[in-house]
């Protein structure tokens, strides 16, 4: 469903509006109280006064950066993007939809990278409703959405990577934060994009391995780091 924008009303000239007709409805009683004017006024009265009354369900307000997605017992009507105090058909059902920008630390996920040791990563995802309606109507809880699949995203990606490079060319999580960081990004902005969600960043903000092999793979990260650096000198020495 593809968002499609609607008109509204201003408010306060709608509320002039009512507020005369109120007045007008209680001067039509008091005159057909005094005798000035028929009886039927005073109904002629009753039903301005409830008309005036079911007009004023009518009215919302809308904050910057949010939007009202409208519908009609059940169908979308469209979005109103317009801020302020707003007047729209009073059986119209209104759902207030934030577009400012957001952004959340996932949890510390423990998982296996590509390698099969176990990790723990997390990450900072900074998103943006940027249609509405399909944030409303396409995901029951768009928000609870976002979530949920920016952990499975993380899980996924960090399957898909070793911790350390091994070899020459070879990506991985520790070393090449940029390009992690973008596929992460990708990844999240395909999930998202039916729930009408942009993806403005995602980086890694937590990146260890887990408590029971940390001390062991600091060890092999160190004995590695003395090889290569005897390699580089021998390789000196020679050439």
């Amino acid at each position: 469903m593809k968002e499609k924008q609607l008109g509204s009303l201003p408010g306060i000239p709608v509320i002039a509006m009512v507020v005369a007709a109120f007045l007008l409805s209680a001067w039509a009683m008091a005159a057909a109280g005094a005798g000035r004017m028929p009886a039927w006024g005073v109904g002629v009265a009753a039903v301005a006064i409830a008309a005036g009354i079911l007009v004023l369900v009518g009215l919302y307000t809308v904050q910057p950066n949010q939007v009202a997605v409208l519908n009609l017992f059940g169908s979308y009507v469209g979005t109103v993007r317009d801020d302020g105090l707003r007047w729209n058909n009073p059986f119209y059902a209104k759902k207030k939809v934030s577009q400012r920008v957001r952004n959340f630390e996932s949890g510390k996920l423990k998982v296996n990278e590509l390698d099969g040791s176990p990790i723990e990563i997390a990450a900072v995802i900074v998103w943006q409703v940027v249609d509405a309606s399909e944030a409303v109507y396409n995901v029951d809880d768009y928000e609870s959405f976002v979530h949920i699949q920016s952990e499975s995203a993380l899980r996924a990606m960090a399957t898909s990577y070793p911790y350390d490079q091994h070899e020459e060319g070879q990506l991985a999580l520790r070393s090449h934060a940029a390009e992690i960081s973008q596929h992460l990004k990708d990844e999240l902005a395909e999930r998202l994009a039916d729930a009408g969600v942009q993806v403005i960043d995602a980086r890694i903000s937590h990146l260890a391995y887990a408590p029971e092999i940390a001390q062991a793979m600091l060890q092999r990260q160190q004995a590695n780091a003395v090889i290569a650096a005897r390699t580089r000198i021998v390789a000196g020495a020679v050439g």
